[in-house]
């Protein structure tokens, strides 16, 4: 049912995607997960290929291909390694705020360099002492002249030690319109990072924290009006953090069905394979199932989402639904592989450790559950895929184009980062 949605440009997108996981990422992914650095090398290539351009428009150098497309390159990183997934989702979230939000200069600017993978932005939100609570954050820009001065700390920040272009929410007044967004370089004096820790799983994925001590940044590096960043942290949140999002435990749950049934195919029990025991082929039957059900929410959200429909409802709901999901057949698919789950020559406690990241982000399930019931009850408070929709119509939807292959091939060291 899900394939409903999909056109040839999609299906190929798909298998170029698939391609360059196999052949670049899955190498590394042991590497990845023996040290836990954070991975430079694999998120420059991914940029560079264009898929964090995915949804830029063709007049900035992007891909123009819209929401489902960006799904679909999340999805096929995510099944490989949740880490990569992670990269590109949080960088494309990163754009939003510039589609959305910039001022002509800022996209002329900065929307071809991410484009052509020269420019990994981020999004800065997240406070120690506010989480989802946006209204609660405390970091402050103040106005000094033809500057601001920002003084705070945000955490849990995707990419935060390899993005080159920081989307910072600070505080420049009272109230729900006392937020303003802000467009802060990774090389600003004032701009600090502490060095990256280890988390339960992602390894290879960088959500760091960002320091400002009197940071100043130009007037002309504010993001629309002052005021604006309640609008800009919660429509990136639901037009792209949940979408993005539900494509990682999209990714990650494909991966552990086939994991799972190549497990249970090599595996004998009792003079026969492993799922050939009815309580194994049950739970088979339920992750099947669970995947499908997932993988028509997402493909239908985004969908949607491509078309200028309002479906607010339907990305939380996919966000919901991938994410829960994906975690009851992580912990199905550990009942299965038992003892042999515990070792790490078996992929399948990584793909739990890496579904557990997915579910905090965007607003946790109990978020999703609390706005689908204010839906039902009448009191949505507005619609932002509708305020903002930039959809392409058929006549306008270009042709994917071919990926970008840097000339130096992917296995070079890219420049030192922050």
């Amino acid at each position: 049912m899900s394939d409903a949605y999909l056109e040839e440009r999609h299906h190929e997108l798909r298998a170029q995607v698939r391609a360059f996981a196999e052949s670049h990422i899955a190498p590394r992914v042991a590497d990845m997960e023996d040290t836990g650095a954070v991975e430079t090398q694999l998120a420059e290539a991914i940029a560079l290929r264009g898929w964090i351009g995915v949804t830029v428009d063709t007049t900035y150098g992007g891909m123009g291909a819209g929401h489902l497309a960006k799904t679909l390159i999340i999805e096929e990183l995510s099944r490989v390694s949740g880490a990569m997934g992670a990269i590109a989702q949080a960088s494309q979230l990163g754009v939003a705020k510039i589609i959305h939000f910039g001022s002509a200069r800022q996209k002329q600017t900065w929307l071809p360099k991410i484009a052509d993978g020269s420019c990994l932005p981020t999004i800065a939100v997240t406070e120690p002492d506010a989480g989802s609570h946006v209204l609660g954050m405390q970091t402050t820009a103040r106005r000094e002249g033809r500057h601001y001065v920002l003084n705070g700390r945000k955490i849990y920040i995707g990419n935060s030690h390899i993005g080159h272009l920081h989307g910072v929410v600070a505080r420049t007044g009272d109230g729900s319109r006392g937020l303003t967004g802000f467009l802060v370089e990774a090389d600003r004096p004032g701009l600090t990072l502490p060095p990256p820790v280890r988390a339960l799983g992602l390894h290879g994925f960088s959500f760091g924290e960002l320091h400002f001590t009197d940071c100043r940044i130009p007037v002309s590096n504010r993001l629309g009006r002052e005021g604006d960043g309640r609008d800009i942290a919660y429509s990136s949140s639901v037009l792209y953090g949940r979408p993005n999002l539900t494509a990682v435990a999209l990714g990650i749950h494909q991966a552990i069905l086939e994991q799972t049934t190549r497990f249970t195919s090599e595996r004998v029990r009792y003079g026969n394979q492993l799922h050939h025991l009815p309580n194994i082929t049950i739970k088979i039957g339920q992750m099947q199932s669970r995947l499908m059900t997932a993988r028509l929410a997402a493909y239908h959200a985004a969908h949607l989402l491509d078309t200028g429909a309002a479906c607010d409802t339907e990305l939380m709901n996919a966000k919901l639904i991938n994410t829960e999901l994906a975690l009851d057949s992580a912990r199905a698919a550990m009942e299965i592989h038992a003892a042999a789950g515990l070792l790490t020559d078996t992929p399948i406690s990584r793909y739990l450790r890496d579904a557990h990241h997915i579910l905090a982000p965007a607003g946790t399930s109990d978020i999703q559950l609390l706005r689908l019931a204010e839906v039902a009850l009448g009191q949505s408070k507005g619609q932002w895929s509708q305020r903002l929709s930039t959809a392409l119509s058929p006549r306008q939807t270009p042709a994917l184009p071919i990926p970008r292959i840097p000339a130096r091939g992917p296995d070079s060291r890219p420049a030192p980062r922050r």
